[in-house]
């Protein structure tokens, strides 16, 4: 069963849309932090040790300049970081509700860019109100901040922004317009300034929404704000599959064998002539030769993939061999 489970949540890291890879990498950043919760109050009397506060600290961002000097990195992991329960299910629910919108209309392609772009505008906004504010006191307390609120109100805005009068169907209201939705969310958290309850990541709400406004307002004028983090990604994923991907002289091993219509892939493949069966003399007969290998490579790699969508069909994905997983994954990147 955790098998299957484990394969359910690869294909659809793989193949699934950005939304859902965005909720996948919080759960199990949610899941890590709460399992090491567990731990270490099982073994410190059930209480929780400072060693936790270590753990979770490590990937928040903090009103302390040193702790972001020596921990530069949080700034992009504070926003997929949750400690409570009911902190995780409202956030990905929101984004999942509009973040499905958003990619819709405007691209799958944009959405981590955005999500990005709110967070960080939400640490901004964290670190502005806590230099102009009291919510931090003197300052020889260091504040932590962090979950995905700021990130996800960016791309609720934009969404209300080029949808409003999209219907989302709500419980006991009906159907509601986005636009009311948002202007509510918006004005809720101006109001929740003067409660003085989480009043920094009240701020970093503020700090993602007017990323949302802003996003949307220039992209309407040409501009797209996205660009240079979609840019980084882009690099950065070209570089990660440049190091895995084999040298031209390493052959890519297919499935060990594949098997249609009761025989194997290499009984059923064309085989190349025996070489008193080849003309003797002229050089055009080695062109031939290596266009016959061409076409047969070709055709062997086309029955492999036809033998595993059949086993898929009948058996199902599940069925698969490591390697012929493997070697349907190379086909369907294959340009």
């Amino acid at each position: 069963m955790l098998q299957s489970i484990w394969d359910d949540i690869r294909r659809e890291f793989d193949y699934g849309n950005m939304i859902n890879r965005i909720i996948i990498v919080n759960v199990a950043v949610y899941l890590v932090i709460n399992l090491a919760w567990v731990f270490l109050r099982v073994f410190n009397d059930f209480e929780t040790p400072n060693s936790y506060l270590d753990v979770r600290n490590f990937l928040a961002i903090s009103t302390s300049g040193w702790h972001m000097l020596t921990h530069p990195w949080s700034v992009l992991t504070h926003m997929f970081l949750h400690e409570g329960f009911w902190h995780i299910v409202f956030n990905m629910l929101w984004l999942f509700w509009f973040g499905r919108i958003f990619g819709d209309l405007l691209g799958d392609r944009r959405v981590l860019p955005l999500y990005i772009l709110g967070g960080l505008a939400g640490a901004v906004f964290f670190w502005l109100g806590a230099a102009l504010t009291g919510f931090a006191g003197d300052g020889t307390v260091a504040h932590y901040a962090f979950g995905a609120s700021a990130a996800v109100m960016c791309i609720v805005v934009a969404t209300g922004v080029f949808a409003p009068d999209y219907s989302i169907r709500l419980l006991l209201l009906g159907n509601v317009r986005i636009k009311y939705i948002v202007a509510f969310v918006v004005i809720m958290n101006i109001i929740s300034l003067g409660s003085n309850v989480n009043t920094g990541g009240t701020f970093g709400h503020l700090g993602g929404i007017l990323m949302g406004f802003l996003f949307a307002w220039y992209l309407r004028r040409g501009t797209d704000l996205t660009q240079p983090i979609q840019s980084g990604i882009t690099g950065a994923e070209n570089l990660y599959h440049s190091l895995l991907r084999p040298s031209k002289a390493h052959p890519q091993r297919g499935p060990r064998a594949a098997f249609r219509g009761g025989k194997s892939v290499k009984e059923t493949a064309t085989q190349p002539r025996p070489s008193f069966m080849r003309r003797a003399g002229g050089g055009s007969a080695t062109q031939t030769g290596a266009d016959t290998t061409t076409v047969d490579n070709e055709a062997s790699h086309q029955e492999q993939l036809d033998a595993i969508l059949d086993k898929i069909k009948d058996r199902g994905y599940n069925s698969l061999t490591k390697d012929e997983k493997e070697f349907l994954f190379r086909a369907s990147n294959r340009n």
